[in-house]
């Protein structure tokens, strides 16, 4: 397993960062000022992530995806580790925001972050079109954080 920050042509992993934001404008927002991840295994791409500097000593994950065939194997709770040992001396927590979804919020939770706060109607407020989840949609935003 390899994981190399991508500093240019970034939207070159456009089709994998929409797994996980399914709206090309949404992923506008914070592509360029995000740093991005790339994590490969054989030399195979498995997962993205970009990852912002909010200010104050937080970092938000913006976007974190991985190809449906890697998925359930390790690879998201490996790249967010590898992040978390990456900028510990640099910020003070990690933050991400996600639908209400139980898979997602799980695999949070079990990644080591704690409830942190709602935005409501986040996703209907900012998407064109109704964003579904394991058949269940999306309106809130959750967010969770994570001390280093």
């Amino acid at each position: 397993m390899d994981i190399q920050e991508i500093s240019s042509n970034k939207k070159q992993f456009l089709n994998l960062l929409l797994l996980a934001d399914e709206q090309e404008s949404m992923i506008e927002r914070y592509l360029e000022r995000g740093r991005m991840f790339i994590l490969y295994d054989s030399n195979q791409t498995i997962s993205v992530c970009v990852i912002t500097d909010e200010g104050n000593g937080v970092l938000e994950i913006k976007n974190i995806a991985v190809y449906p065939e890697y998925q359930r194997r390790g690879y998201g709770k490996r790249f967010i580790s590898f992040l978390f040992e990456y900028f510990r001396h640099k910020y003070k927590e990690m933050i991400v925001g996600t639908g209400d979804s139980p898979q997602t919020t799980n695999f949070y939770k079990n990644c080591g972050f704690r409830y942190s706060h709602r935005i409501p109607n986040f996703f209907i407020e900012n998407y064109d079109h109704p964003i579904f989840e394991n058949g269940k949609q999306l309106i809130d935003m959750i967010y969770f954080k994570k001390d280093f």
